[in-house]
């Protein structure tokens, strides 16, 4: 990849600080991650909806809808699975940068990739959310029917049956979908902002 040269950072009038003051509350990323089935993109739709009814400023960045568009030219390689990653978590610097509180949905199974994007943004912008479920019981759901896919060879490098998946060692939140409700899990999170003094 060829680097940019003969560029040079351009700053705003308007700061983060000042976009969150008129917001009323604080920007970050919920960096929802999991396996295929988790429930990663359900939570987040779910929490979209309450945390605008709140009158929270969000958007929610999702792995299927992403691939579609800004890296629709990226496979499942490792090295695709960085650069997705890597995208991903300049994107959500740039809608920090916006006063905005962003929900992602990646299975991101690398703790590397993930640890890159915290190291992208100040400390307490990243919050890592892990979304707990047994390969088992993911297979189980297999709601687009990925999981059968990859067992019968359709798939290959699949994560969870071909390809590792890395969990969080020390997230900011663990949600485990096989025992907490859509509601619960949902609730946890904004008690978790609440508390954490990001939707002052």
């Amino acid at each position: 990849m060829t680097k940019s040269k003969h560029i040079a950072w351009h700053d705003s009038i308007v700061s983060k600080e000042a976009r969150q003051k008129r917001n009323k509350h604080k920007s970050a990323v919920l960096w929802f991650t999991g396996l295929s089935g988790s429930g990663k993109s359900t939570i987040t739709v779910e929490l979209e909806k309450k945390l605008y009814q709140l009158g929270i400023y969000t958007y929610r960045l999702d792995g299927d809808n992403i691939r579609h568009g800004l890296n629709k030219n990226l496979g499942f390689t490792p090295e695709d699975r960085a650069e997705n990653i890597r995208r991903i978590g300049e994107v959500s610097k740039l809608f920090i940068d916006a006063g905005v509180l962003t929900l992602t949905a990646f299975i991101s199974p690398y703790r590397e990739d993930r640890n890159l994007v915290r190291a992208l943004l100040p400390d307490k912008e990243f919050i890592e959310v892990y979304v707990k479920c047994s390969l088992e019981a993911c297979e189980e759901r297999d709601p687009k029917g990925l999981y059968k896919k990859a067992r019968a060879g359709a798939i290959a490098g699949f994560t969870g049956v071909d390809a590792p998946y890395e969990e969080p060692i020390a997230p900011e939140l663990t949600i485990d979908t096989e025992k907490q409700s859509i509601e619960e899990a949902t609730q946890q999170v904004i008690n978790y902002l609440l508390e954490n003094d990001y939707l002052t």
